[in-house]
């Protein structure tokens, strides 16, 4: 059905509502979260799926049918996002939609829906939303232009639409902080806002990619935990690949490239081929994730040192370079990152080397998102508590006197 008219713009409620999306591809990987974070209850029906589409599953945030779309499937919806690659099974679904009276966006055919995703920012507790006026005469970079003029102007107090910025064949290399969208840094966002691809990581600041116009193809080179993951070599060779198209391209990093990220590994390869590399820095976990749970990673007469060690590799492991004898006489804070499966053996290590077992560690779970969550334990208890409160990756870990301090104290 062709649109006559404008759009109706409003805002949808979906807290605990009814929510399917159909196809777990690229689309349903930049849409799922907002879904998420506006409360929706999501069911997602996809034979497949991106890795990081999967994560989202894994984590509980959606539930996830491995199949594909059936009459019915839409009867007790609110809202659907239909974005699979069977043009049949995205039309039965569309008119599944209309006689359920189920407001239903396209990713393969916006005239079709009843209704369309707007280009959308965020600042300060506002959500900005763009439209067109007609499905035919879209324009994704117009819409997202917008969109970043009005999101700008309210963040420097100007609301003047900047010249649109030309884009510069090359790659970026992105931190993207701890997983808050608002902890990216200015250069990062509009860098990011300029590309024409962007290869994610998991750990990267998912939300933004739902901020992204259609054109912008997103590579998924998410590493789960212990299950699939895009080799380095990979990840190397699509960037070259795409910058070498003249492409602007955006690797888009949780937390700091440099800090256990392998930016460097990248910036080497580009370098061989002759590639141009921007880096961005990010704020690293190490340091914001206890900050964000209220831990000074160092504090006045309490300590004066920190030392942040990748937990990857198990103390006993031939592989491992850290010096934990060395670090387990240190009076300061140990950070440990990637190490939740590890603990156990980590503290029973520094415990042998001296470490007192009554030592504070604190646990902070996806650190800086709504799902943050903390907790305590000594190195005496810290593997049991991890078992006993189902932590799981991603999180860091701070050993020493200030994973006790409680934020109150003054002194």
């Amino acid at each position: 059905m062709a649109a006559e008219h404008p759009a109706y713009p409003v805002g949808l409620r979906l807290t605990g509502r009814h929510t399917v999306v159909l196809g777990g591809g690229q689309v349903a990987q930049r849409r799922l979260p907002a879904l998420i974070a506006a409360g929706a209850h999501i069911t997602l029906i996809s034979p497949s799926a991106t890795p990081s589409v999967e994560a989202m599953a894994d984590a509980g945030e959606l539930t996830w049918h491995r199949r594909t779309y059936a009459d019915g499937d839409l009867a007790e919806a609110w809202y659907a996002l239909i974005a699979t690659s069977d043009p049949t099974a995205n039309a039965a679904a569309s008119e599944e939609a209309e006689r359920n009276r189920v407001w239903c966006v396209r990713s393969d055919d916006a005239d079709a829906a009843t209704a369309w995703t707007p280009a959308t920012g965020h600042s300060e507790g506002v959500t900005i939303a763009v439209l067109t006026t007609d499905a035919k005469g879209r324009d994704p970079r117009r819409t997202a232009a917008i969109r970043d003029a009005v999101v700008e102007g309210l963040r420097d107090g100007t609301l003047v639409a900047p010249h649109h910025r030309t884009r510069t064949p090359g790659v970026a290399l992105v931190g993207g902080g701890p997983g808050d969208p608002d902890l990216i840094t200015v250069r990062g966002r509009r860098l990011l806002a300029e590309a024409d691809v962007v290869i994610a990581d998991r750990l990267g600041p998912r939300d933004l990619l739902s901020e992204l116009p259609p054109h912008v193809e997103v590579i998924d080179a998410a590493k789960i935990p212990y299950g699939r993951f895009m080799a380095q070599e990979a990840i190397n060779n699509a960037l070259i690949e795409h910058a070498k198209q003249g492409k602007s391209v955006v690797r888009l990093k949780g937390g700091d490239p440099f800090v256990y990220g392998r930016g460097m590994e990248e910036v080497q390869a580009l370098a061989e081929a002759g590639i141009p590399c921007t880096v961005v820095p990010g704020i690293s976990s190490s340091i914001s994730v206890p900050g964000a749970a209220g831990i000074p990673v160092t504090h006045r007469g309490v300590a004066h040192e920190f030392t942040v060690v990748s937990g990857h590799v198990a103390p006993d492991d031939e592989r491992s370079l850290v010096d934990w004898p060395a670090l387990a006489r240190l009076r300061g804070t140990l950070v440990i990152l990637m190490g939740v499966d590890k603990i156990g053996r980590i503290a029973e290590t520094l415990t042998a080397h001296g470490k007192p077992a009554d030592t504070p560690v604190a646990l902070v779970q996806e650190g800086t998102t709504a799902a943050q969550r903390r907790v305590d334990a000594t190195l005496a208890t810290v593997a049991e508590a991890v078992r006993t409160h189902d932590v799981k990756p991603p999180a860091v870990i701070v050993i020493g006197a200030v994973a006790a301090m409680n934020p109150a104290r003054t002194d």
